[in-house]
């Protein structure tokens, strides 16, 4: 069955070495830090796909305002992959979206059913006194099984949709494979998909992924607390 590359490595990873770090996040504003294993960060995105199933969005259009406002946020980079499990397309807008994901400063666009707003907290809290028709990501996604089936979808399938262009799965993974734990900083959506989990996914690597006001000095000292490569 084919499935998107990224998705493959997550999925035969979690089975082999399910204990090391995939993905760590900071947020310097706030001073949270949280590390994701990539069992855990595997089990997020299966419980997200049995979400997108549940809101009848399989094989449709993912709209994920998140990803434009908080590009670098832990939750944010999980839908992509659980869409991808569901043969959806992503992209950063809620346009012509069957599925809406937002973030707790962003403009509400409610699809009844179909909108689910991420808290962004470190640990994964809920939200709560939420607009009629707006569901917290973490509280239905918590409440969904730890397994989810896998719909195929080939390198050549859409993958992400983003000012009019459309990008395959192929497309989408055409990054220099990373072996190595590195420092990412936030930047685009889809280039801070493809640093900080993409290329990781596909070489075996992991992540330190820094949000928030820092100067060289401070991400140094984060880069040598972290292992990371220089």
């Amino acid at each position: 069955m084919d499935i998107p590359a990224a998705l493959a490595a997550l999925q035969r990873r979690a089975r082999r070495a399910g204990a090391e770090p995939l993905l760590t996040h900071y947020d310097l504003d706030t001073g949270g830090r949280t590390e994701l294993s990539v069992a855990t960060f595997a089990n997020w995105v299966a419980k997200t796909a049995n979400l997108i199933e549940d809101a009848g969005a399989d094989a449709g259009q993912l709209g994920v305002p998140l990803a434009s406002t908080r590009p670098g946020h832990w939750m944010t980079l999980i839908w992509p992959l659980a869409g991808w499990q569901r043969e959806c397309t992503v992209s950063p807008d809620a346009e012509g979206a069957d599925l809406v994901v937002i973030g707790p400063d962003d403009p509400v666009a409610v699809l009844p059913g179909a909108t689910f707003a991420c808290s962004l907290h470190p640990l994964g809290l809920g939200l709560r006194d939420l607009p009629s028709g707006v569901l917290d990501f973490s509280t239905e996604a918590l409440a969904q099984p730890d397994q989810a089936g896998t719909l195929p979808s080939g390198p050549h399938a859409p993958a992400w949709i983003e000012n009019g262009t459309v990008l395959s799965h192929a497309e989408v993974a055409d990054v220099a494979p990373v072996a190595e734990r590195v420092l990412v900083r936030p930047g685009t959506a889809l280039g801070t998909l493809r640093g900080a989990l993409i290329a990781p996914l596909l070489g075996g690597g992991s992540a330190v992924l820094v949000e928030g006001g820092a100067d060289d000095a401070r991400l140094a000292a984060i880069r040598r607390s972290e292992r990371c490569v220089e």
